[in-house]
């Protein structure tokens, strides 16, 4: 009888416990992956957040705030400034590329944002859209690809938004999955109708919401990004359905600035950060602040982590030390036939890795498996975007650390069990 044999019948012998030791280690490395896919995608998220805009100001507040509502769509900005700062802004020598932005409202909960279309190729270089074009007018939008994929629009859709970031019961009922292409003429006329009527006061903001109607003219391809999960539309769009349309009324909810260099960026945030009402900061330090946040309560998790970790050796070993009781005389009859030293001690610390190696693989699809049907949920709740069936960084660690903590925990019982002499064991 192979050696292979002997640990499968052993296995097999004790059904449940072997089961039991698997599913712990299984869980284990499922949770330990979990959150190194986590980490990942927090990292790249933070990498990819913000582009190349070093510096963003807007009404005085919290920065991480303005930070998280302005990149990464999470979150309400932290007021409004006078669309006549971005202009002026636009106008300093210091900056390479300078874009408002205007949020507000929503579709089903995915933000509405207004900014001019250059921003994709100053952000993302010369992509192709998935299909359509950028928008060029009052009332056409461009769809993230997640968000299209969410809600199921195409170009040539229309919708109407909601007020605010956050759809309630009511409204994501009244408006989700209207589209009417037949009906987009009729639909561009009531948008103008809003727009008119706002500009005159005499609608309020529900019923300016309610009069404006967008169209779909693009989708855009994956950027792996929190625009993903975005719906974009032209700057002015906001000033229209909120009835801003005196010039000196108008407001924008922040500023996305390149610069040009480095000193470039200090002396605009020296100069700006100086006004009333008014902050300008460092984009990178924002982020790295909320991201030094996540940390600390990633921490949290990988001190449960490390417990299980402990929990599913500890059992292990007492299924592994529960088995070598069982099998001394086993053992002993092996050795008073002949069988040599290292067939006796192969068998034993193999179970142990077969146990630990049956449970890492289950595991790690467990972990990629749960990644994949929750990646769109995490997307949504938290911008965190995670590749479930990718390598994660860490994963062959976890791998080679599974099968060496099988070998440790196998040793001890196995060395018990070898070390008693054969014969006086069988006698007794």
């Amino acid at each position: 009888m192979s050696v292979f044999q002997v640990i499968w019948r052993n296995a097999l012998h004790r059904k449940t416990l072997s089961v039991l030791t698997m599913l712990s280690v299984a869980l284990t490395a499922a949770l330990l992956l979990f959150v190194l896919m986590w980490n990942e995608g927090v990292e790249k998220g933070a990498e990819k957040g913000y582009g190349p805009f070093e510096l963003t100001m807007g009404a005085e507040g919290s920065k991480t705030q303005l930070a998280m509502s302005t990149y990464y769509h999470i979150g309400a900005p932290t007021g409004n400034i006078p669309n006549a700062l971005y202009e002026e802004v636009k106008k300093e020598p210091e900056a390479e590329e300078v874009f408002a932005v205007t949020t507000g409202d929503n579709l089903n909960g995915y933000p509405i944002v207004g900014v001019d279309a250059r921003y994709f190729a100053v952000r993302y270089g010369d992509k192709q859209l998935a299909s359509g074009s950028l928008y060029g007018g009052l009332g056409e939008a461009v769809i993230g690809s997640h968000a299209a994929r969410t809600l199921g629009l195409k170009v040539g859709d229309t919708f109407k938004g909601g007020h605010g970031l956050v759809h309630s019961a009511e409204e994501a009922g009244e408006h989700a999955g209207e589209h009417h292409e037949e009906e987009s003429g009729s639909h561009a006329d009531e948008s103008h109708e809003g727009e008119h009527a706002g500009g005159q006061g005499g609608h309020d903001e529900h019923e300016g919401h309610e009069a404006f109607m967008y169209k779909v003219v693009g989708i855009l391809p994956p950027l792996h990004s929190p625009d993903d999960r975005a719906v974009f539309t032209t700057l002015d769009y906001a000033w229209a359905v909120h009835g801003e349309a005196a010039q000196q009324d108008r407001e924008v909810t922040a500023l996305m600035v390149k610069p040009k260099s480095l000193l470039g960026a200090q002396s605009l945030k020296n100069k700006y950060d100086a006004m009333t009402g008014l902050q300008a900061m460092y984009t990178g330090k924002a982020v790295a602040d909320v991201v030094n946040v996540v940390d600390k309560g990633t921490q949290v998790v990988q001190i449960v982590t490390y417990l299980c970790v402990l929990l599913a050796a500890l059992t292990l070993l007492l299924s592994l030390l529960a088995a070598a009781s069982e099998r001394r005389k086993d053992v002993a009859l092996l050795r008073l036939i002949g069988k040599p030293g290292r067939y006796v001690w192969t068998a034993l610390v193999g179970e142990g890795v077969f146990l630990t190696a049956g449970g890492l693989l289950a595991g790690l699809l467990l972990g990629h498996s749960a990644g994949a049907a929750g990646s769109s949920l995490l997307f949504d709740f938290a911008g965190i975007q995670i590749d479930p069936w990718s390598l994660a960084p860490g994963e062959l660690i976890l791998a080679g650390g599974a099968v060496l903590l099988g070998i440790g925990a196998s040793a001890i019982p196995a060395w018990q069990v070898y070390r008693v002499d054969p014969l006086h064991l069988f006698r007794s």
